[in-house]
């Protein structure tokens, strides 16, 4: 019976495990599915296992996540406070404090992922969020801006490998199809940032300290106790893990082989126990989609940034002046923008065109950036209304964008590798946004809104000339004749490729990976 009318007929199946050969009877073997030893899969069982995963992962990384952001952008938060005034920094070293956090973080990333593959989520997400809680509570005893500069500057560093890490988590755990609406859900959790401050604000003066002195003492303790509670809880890697029992580990597998033929990629096949290995960094590294979706990201991440530090500030320069009401006034956008990005997440998943749904939410922020430059006056809903279109757009495009990236190289140490970089290059971004907003353009803001708007429409242009560049490259991969299909598939050096050969045939990546394995 042929490859391809056995999984007609039996879609439930599931390549059995293949023997070691010669190249010759493995190609044989390649070409025929044996129903002995198929493994047959309920869908019942599938959607148990995606339940069970759920539970699990996702309040987890979701909570790790909100800590990360609360520690990020509270800055944003203490300044209304007041932490300007209190410690007499300058608007200068305020805005150099914002930028030099994401240099420590650009510097620690890439090496600090690399250890993620190394010693495991379990250990490294649970010592990254303990440091950065740390660093976090000593912000709330900064007396003057060199204090506040240096201490910005070593949060980065501790919080560099969070998000590449959870990211690169995720899509080990997940299949393609199932990734950005969990990507969005994740990073929707930072609608509550605004949210805890308010009520912090509430404590100004107690114990002889100031709002903004309880904003990084208290927001500190979080990562601390959920440093504690992953190392208790959070799974390992799937090969790792007894989180799952035997069975479920079969399903595992089944799934996420199914996902790879499905999706024309290779089977994950580099566990962190094959060691360090530089092949995968430098095929990151000199692989031209990790450049180009870098640059992208950093447009990307400087509105999203831009948004996380200076909304507090916008909103109360709209005529919420009250410190307290400017908090709360942030929350409606926010949560919105979370909706929207989950939204469209889930229609990102089911339509597998990521980049239109990074396209469309671009332009929607850019109309809402149009108009809070073209509005005139004193119509603070007319403002509040844009601000909200601006954050929707520019909120909703990150999970789509994310989650295409993720998906776009193959190998989980490659893909480790370019998550970083391509969040590295991102971050360049978080460096820029804290330049874009200066107080002295307030209440209206043009020329960070106009910077904004520049930036968004970069992120809609250069995803539109990724997407035509990769059609491209898969059309000349399928130009490609037997010979030099054969050629790719019986080389042995060619399971460095990774990605490279990921738009062969289903059938022809099968029988690659079986190459590749033994």
């Amino acid at each position: 019976m042929s490859e391809i009318n056995y999984a007609k007929q039996n879609p439930h199946a599931i390549l059995p495990n293949l023997s070691d050969g010669s190249y010759g009877q493995e190609l044989s073997i390649a070409a025929t599915y044996s129903t002995q030893n198929a493994l047959y899969v309920d869908d019942k069982e599938q959607r148990r296992l995606l339940r069970k995963i759920d539970l699990r992962i996702m309040p987890l990384v979701t909570i790790f996540y909100l800590c990360s952001f609360l520690d990020r952008i509270n800055i944003g938060n203490a300044k209304i406070a007041g932490l300007t005034e209190d410690i007499d920094m300058l608007e200068s070293d305020y805005n150099i404090a914002l930028s030099i956090f994401f240099v420590g973080y650009i510097v620690a990333e890439l090496p600090s992922s690399m250890l993620l593959n190394r010693l495991g989520p379990k250990i490294w997400i649970s010592v990254i969020l303990v440091m950065w809680g740390i660093v976090m509570a000593a912000m709330g005893a900064v007396q003057n801006g060199t204090d506040l500069i240096v201490a910005r500057f070593f949060l980065g560093v501790a919080e560099s490998s969070l998000t590449p890490s959870i990211l690169l988590y995720l899509s080990v755990w997940y299949t393609k199809s199932e990734l950005s609406k969990r990507v969005a859900i994740f990073l929707a959790s930072s609608t509550l940032a605004g949210v805890s401050a308010y009520g912090i604000v509430h404590m100004d003066g107690y114990q002889g300290l100031h709002g903004w002195q309880w904003i990084f003492i208290l927001e500190a303790i979080p990562p601390i106790a959920m440093g504690i509670v992953s190392y208790i809880a959070l799974p390992g890697f799937p090969e790792q893990t007894t989180f799952l029992t035997d069975r479920e580990r079969e399903i595992f597998r089944y799934r996420m082989k199914m996902d790879a033929i499905a999706h024309k990629t290779d089977i994950e096949d580099d566990s962190p126990e094959q060691g360090f290995s530089w092949t995968p960094i430098i095929s990151a590294l000199t692989d031209w989609k990790t450049y180009a979706f870098g640059f992208t990201c950093a447009c990307t991440l400087t509105d999203v940034y831009c948004i996380g530090m200076f909304l507090p500030s916008i909103v109360r320069d709209l005529g919420y002046t009250n410190t307290l009401v400017a908090q709360l006034m942030t929350v409606p956008p926010n949560a919105i923008a979370s909706l929207f990005s989950i939204l469209n997440s889930i229609s990102a998943d089911h339509s597998m065109q990521r980049c239109l749904h990074t396209v469309v939410p671009s332009l929607v922020a850019a109309i809402g950036y149009a108009l809070l430059i073209g509005l005139n006056g004193q119509n603070i809903t007319a403002h509040y209304i844009a601000v909200t279109v601006a954050v929707c757009g520019a909120s909703a495009a990150l999970p789509a964008f994310t989650s295409w990236f993720m998906t776009s190289f193959a190998g989980r140490k490659k893909r480790a590798s370019a998550i970083a970089i391509i969040t590295g290059i991102g971050n360049i971004g978080g460096i820029v946004s804290g330049q874009i907003y200066r107080a002295s353009d307030a209440p209206r803001y043009v020329h960070g809104h106009t910077a904004s708007l520049v930036l968004i429409l970069f992120t809609a242009i250069f995803s539109f000339a990724i997407r035509i560049a990769l059609r491209r490259l898969n059309y000349r991969r399928e130009e490609l004749t037997v010979e030099e299909r054969h050629a790719i598939l019986t080389d042995r050096s060619s399971s460095r490729l990774g990605d490279k050969v990921t738009n062969l045939s289903w059938l022809e990546n099968s029988i690659y990976t079986i190459l590749t394995h033994h």
